[in-house]
């Protein structure tokens, strides 16, 4: 080295000059990328390289968060995931954003960590007409094999029957109840994708689910924060970051076993399933930038399969918790069962008019549980205003739902739970504009309807035939863990047959 600067006249030059030079440029070239543009949203100061990484405790982010709201208002900023992202802190702000701006906000931004897993293609990260196009197949494709429709009701109320069968087979002994909740609530999607469901014995599809666990619980670690931050040099060490991509790459090795299958014997005129319907799509070649390629088929196939077993899994489980922490509550939900649906039927989504207090107690699980409190992260998709400060184009946009479905100035009793909320001075239901648990806008969750339909059977077929209690001598806890969504700590319960 010192050989080669002698030639070019730079003996002068010694390595620590050299050293000194790289980390002023590194910094002068962070500055430059990180500018605070003129008007934008107050926020912390921030450190060169790392911004504000050093400020979060990924357990807890969307507490910090609400700190910071008090110290810096509503809107403020910070530098996280590469980039200055701007945090929303009310419902108001976030109705503007992402309702009224919709079209401002409506893009996804390029996140280290889930750019290497799925090249920010599929449904839920992919932008523009690619996405517009992906997400219009599968809505059109889910509904055809039955979402919203009685067909589906009554794969759902079949799963329903397996699910109590598997929890009487406890004989009212502690046990805990992710893991046949995750079976139950994954064979819905599987059937609607994959066109099959799986035995609560079948060990592949246990392990999968439980890979997919364990890629959303590891998202808890600053590793990955520090990954989605300096990927450039955090991706050479070892740690969760590279954990969760590995996991993700088996669910995905997973996924095209299965298209592989669906290939073999692919009949054009009757497809069966959501896989089906896409590889007869791909067909098409003449709109080429909509994405109907193995790549996207792939990734939006693991879209669907994540968004649809992993949400409602955590949600049934923090009900069931919620259920043993208050008994009074859950007498009363069987009281509503027995009266309107009785021992001798199954539930049916045309009982949910008539049982309010139940629809009520599902909506306020849903509101206290929480379960995705920092939303899906949005991108200005151009040089744009919100509450009169400039967000410039690829801004990076958290709508948070935590504070929405806590808000003191929006509930009644936010911390506490309490199925009130959702019902009037009759004890009719009734509905509350900040109950967005599936977010708002161009963005909301395409499984909203799925979901609401399987909480209510799943939920309601349970408490129908059990009565859940606590394990003996253990206390129920509201603590919970926070990867990429917000789950009950493991706890255990007793099933008692009624």
């Amino acid at each position: 080295m010192e050989a080669i600067f002698a030639v070019l006249g730079l003996g002068w030059i010694d390595y620590r000059s050299i050293f000194l030079f790289l980390c002023i440029f590194v910094l002068l070239a962070d500055v430059l990328k990180n500018w605070t543009p003129k008007n934008f949203p107050p926020g912390p100061w921030a450190l060169p390289l790392i911004g504000d990484l050093h400020r979060i405790s990924p357990h807890r982010i969307h507490l910090q968060f609400t700190e910071f709201a008090e110290k810096y208002g509503n809107i403020f900023s910070l530098r996280l995931f590469g980039g200055r992202i701007v945090v929303l802190n009310s419902h108001k702000l976030i109705k503007d954003a992402l309702v009224h701006q919709g079209e401002d906000f409506v893009d996804r931004p390029v996140i280290p960590l889930f750019e290497a897993m799925f090249k920010n293609k599929g449904i839920v990260m992919s932008n523009g007409y690619l996405w517009k196009q992906q997400r219009r197949f599968a809505l059109h494709t889910l509904r055809n094999f039955g979402l919203g429709k009685k067909t589906l009701e009554l794969c759902i109320q079949q799963e329903s029957q397996y699910l109590t069968e598997a929890f009487a087979d406890h004989k009212a002994k502690p046990f805990n109840v992710q893991s046949l909740l995750g079976k139950a609530v994954s064979n819905i999607i599987c059937c609607l994708v994959f066109g099959n469901r799986f035995e609560f014995n079948d060990t592949y599809h246990q392990s999968i689910l439980h890979k997919f666990n364990q890629a959303v619980r590891l998202q808890e670690s600053l590793a990955v924060q520090a990954y989605n931050s300096l990927p450039w040099l955090i991706k050479w060490f070892p740690g969760p970051h590279r954990q969760v991509v590995a996991l993700i790459q088996e669910i995905a090795d997973f996924i095209k076993i299965k298209i592989k299958e669906h290939q073999k014997n692919l009949d054009p005129s009757a497809p069966r399933d959501y896989i089906d319907s896409f590889l007869i799509q791909m067909g098409d070649k003449e709109d080429e930038e909509a994405g109907f390629d193995h790549e996207n088929l792939c990734a939006s196939a693991l879209d669907l399969f994540g968004a649809g077993t992993e949400t409602t899994t955590t949600t049934l489980n923090w009900g069931l918790l919620y259920m043993i922490n208050h008994p009074d509550i859950q007498e009363r939900v069987q009281v509503e069962i027995d009266t309107v649906i009785g021992s001798s039927r199954q539930p049916s989504v045309a009982d949910r008019d008539n049982m309010p207090y139940t629809n009520a107690v599902i909506h306020e699980i849903q509101r206290a549980a929480n379960i995705v409190p920092l939303n899906v992260a949005h991108m200005a998709s151009k040089d744009t205003t919100l509450e009169s400060y400039n967000i410039p184009k690829g801004t990076i946009i958290l709508p948070m739902l935590h504070i929405v479905l806590n808000d003191e100035s929006l509930w009644e009793t936010p911390h506490s739970f309490n199925p009130q909320h959702f019902l009037d001075e009759d004890g009719k239901f009734r509905k509350r504009e900040a109950f967005i648990p599936f977010s708002a806008g161009k963005r909301v969750c395409l499984g909203e309807q799925l979901a609401r339909m399987e909480l209510f059977l799943f939920f309601t077929s349970l408490l129908q035939r059990f009565t859940f209690t606590p394990a003996a001598g253990e206390k129920p806890s509201l603590d919970f863990t926070l990867g990429g969504i917000r789950c009950p700590k493991a706890y255990n319960l007793c099933a008692v047959t009624r």
